[in-house]
């Protein structure tokens, strides 16, 4: 039983300090206006991350592409690795580290927006995938953990989650997207 609660106070503290820290909470609200202003110009929003992380981007594309809290046209968004027999050949032809860099430059296009999922914000792939986001002009938007790893150099938006512990940067991760989604939704279909 204390273990149980030890979680659930720990999971706690790390939203109180989300809440306490205004800087992130306007970076949340930017991140939500960035979305918004690329899906009205005909944009597209591409997710991706590893693992825990590909589930929140998944998770996250879904809530944009389906529905949130209420019925409304489809939103313009996918996550990056839903198409596996890409992921197995990309991956084996020119290295994991590619798979979201070479479907980004395919996809994507000025004005887009990237949104990166990593809880050490260190993953190559998605790095890799930065390299190309910038050179096409696609918006990134960064959700890491406390120190924000490499991904914090990359430009774009930071939402690193004031923590160093996986679990609680991932639960912090679906409820910053969470946010976002509701926050688009709202500003679109009023």
């Amino acid at each position: 039983m204390y273990r149980i609660q030890e979680s659930i106070e720990q999971s706690v503290a790390v939203k109180q300090q989300i809440l306490a820290d205004k800087e992130l909470m306007q970076r949340v609200e930017e991140a939500a206006k960035m979305i918004e202003r690329s899906l009205r110009a005909g944009g597209k929003i591409h997710f991706c991350g590893n693992g825990g992380s590909a589930a929140d981007a998944q998770h996250l594309a879904a809530e944009l592409s389906g529905r949130f809290y209420f019925d409304r046209p489809p939103l313009n968004a996918e996550a990056l690795h839903c198409n596996t027999s890409y992921l197995t050949a990309v991956g084996n032809d020119y290295g994991y580290e590619y798979i979201f860099a070479r479907l980004l430059r395919g996809t994507a296009k000025r004005g887009d927006v990237l949104v990166g999922i990593s809880t050490s914000g260190n993953s190559k792939n998605i790095l890799e995938a930065y390299k190309v986001a910038q050179e096409l002009g696609v918006n990134i938007v960064s959700m890491t953990g406390a120190s924000g790893g490499k991904m914090r150099d990359c430009g774009g938006l930071l939402l690193n989650v004031p923590s160093t512990d996986t679990p609680r940067i991932q639960e912090s991760h679906i409820m910053l997207g969470h946010i976002i989604c509701e926050l688009v939704e709202t500003a679109m279909f009023k």
